[in-house]
């Protein structure tokens, strides 16, 4: 008896590993800001409520465009910050339609560990000019590639409409350094991580990455930190510049609120899971862990 018995369990084991195995992946692509509030708190609880596997992809929204556009790459759903990625993918109709879930708004994180803590320490009380900081020559700032991601774009602005509101016409170029200056720039993903480590002093950062990560920051004028619409044509507008796009075009960009817009691919291989997570997003949960990991409540309408 014991050989069929022994039999039995083998083939029930098998049997057990391979429905596991079996478990649907609902993949999102999503901006890379949202690492901390997707990979650890969104995905995860959405996996083990509906009992599927979650597979998360963050880098920045305009690469990631590109590449599902360009069918490099499948995902079911995909979380963008501010319309233009989002609007890439309607316009080759892989989005029919997509929601804002979250809101955000620009500001200066700093690094514990640099030299010029202090200093940034005294502009987050209101004691200092952040600006001035920065312009010093010894400071690193990082930020992300303008060419291919939002938030690389949006620090632009922030500092264009800084030259406005505080009446100082060289204040980008002093930052920056040039718009697409290879020595500031990193990828997304791993921006906060070098801030944390102390690699850098400063970079650019959206409040809500920021406040999930824990890190010290300097908050900035609603005037300059795109926050809210209802300054986008009045004010924000005048911000403005041209861009060198990886496919060698030049492009002139202006400013877009920064709204967390998510929407389901028309080749995701999930439909109906994927349809699901949106939900999710705007449920009463899914907007408690949102405003949890420093996100702001969805402003707009939808986009489609």
């Amino acid at each position: 008896m014991r050989k069929p018995l022994t039999a039995l369990l083998a083939t029930l084991l098998v049997g057990l590993s391979v429905t596991a195995y079996a478990k649907d992946t609902l993949t999102i692509a999503y901006a890379g800001s949202m690492g901390v509030v997707m990979d650890r708190a969104l995905g995860p609880t959405f996996a083990r409520t509906n009992d599927v596997t979650y597979q998360g992809i963050g880098r920045g929204a305009w690469g990631l465009a590109r590449l599902l556009a360009g069918k490099q790459m499948r995902a079911d759903v995909f979380i963008s910050i501010t319309p233009g990625p989002i609007d890439l993918l309607i316009s080759d109709d892989l989005i029919k339609r997509a929601v804002p879930i979250a809101s955000t708004q620009m500001v200066i994180a700093y690094s514990p560990k640099s030299r010029y803590a202090a200093q940034f320490k005294a502009a987050a009380e209101g004691k200092k000019s952040w600006y001035k900081i920065l312009e010093q020559p010894g400071v690193h700032f990082g930020r992300t590639n303008p060419a291919v991601d939002p938030q690389g774009r949006n620090i632009i602005f922030t500092l264009l409409l800084a030259q406005r509101y505080y009446h100082r016409p060289n204040l980008a170029n002093n930052i920056l350094h040039g718009f697409q200056n290879p020595q500031q720039i990193f990828s997304e993903a791993s921006l906060l991580s070098r801030l944390e480590a102390g690699q850098i002093d400063a970079t650019s950062g959206y409040l809500s990455a920021v406040v999930s990560r824990h890190l010290p920051y300097i908050k900035l004028p609603t005037a300059i930190n795109l926050s809210d619409p209802a300054l986008a044509d009045t004010w924000y507008s005048k911000a403005h510049f041209n861009i060198r796009l990886p496919n060698g075009k030049t492009e002139t960009l202006g400013t877009q609120p920064l709204v967390f817009y998510a929407g389901v691919l028309t080749n995701a291989r999930h439909p109906i899971l994927a349809r699901h997570f949106l939900a999710y997003l705007q449920s009463p949960q899914g907007q408690r862990l949102l405003r949890e990991k420093g996100y702001s409540a969805p402003r707009g309408a939808p986009l489609g």
